[in-house]
């Protein structure tokens, strides 16, 4: 077993996802993939529906997962920033688990709903984030939401709604 980690994350849009993320490959000295950045880099204007973002966001996976799974077998923890938010998206990255010889841990930011309408807000007016969605973008992507189930086999650390992500507590995983 190596001493790599692989860290994936749960919430809704706006539960601090990213910010975590951030933070953790900062302490880890990770290698952080988020697919708010890949996508706006290369398909620029052209998510503009749920479809076009599964479809965009199902090509990004099969390119990039080969190597995600190719740095953590050089024992390089790896923070993924894509959504895992419904069984089905969890399902295509239990794929990088499948006889993996590195830990992995699934962050679920269990952030309530008005709060993350709230930062929504106050993300977007500040224009602080690759992806901007309305709030009724926001609810209807909020339905599809599916919190993890043990019978997934994830290794789950939940976090309250605290904005406090700094992770430098001693619960490293």
């Amino acid at each position: 077993m190596t001493k790599a980690v692989l860290h994936l994350f749960c919430g809704l849009i706006a539960s601090g996802k990213s910010t975590l993320a951030s933070s953790i490959a900062e302490r880890d000295n990770a290698i952080l993939i988020a697919e708010d950045n890949w996508t706006a880099g290369l398909w620029p204007g052209e998510i503009d529906s749920l479809e076009s973002y599964r479809t965009h966001s199902r090509r990004l996976r099969t390119i990039l997962w080969p190597l995600v799974g190719d740095i953590l077998t050089r024992d390089v923890s790896v923070v993924l920033d894509f959504p895992a938010n419904t069984r089905g998206q969890r399902a295509s990255i239990a794929s990088l688990l499948d006889d993996a010889p590195y830990r992995h841990v699934l962050h679920f930011l269990d952030t309530p709903p008005d709060l993350c309408r709230r930062r929504l807000a106050e993300r977007n007016a500040r224009g602080a984030h690759e992806y901007a969605p309305d709030p009724e973008t926001f609810d209807r992507i909020a339905r599809l939401f599916e919190p993890p189930a043990p019978d997934e086999g994830f290794t789950v650390r939940r976090w309250a709604e605290s904005r406090d992500f700094s992770y430098s507590s001693s619960a490293k995983p």
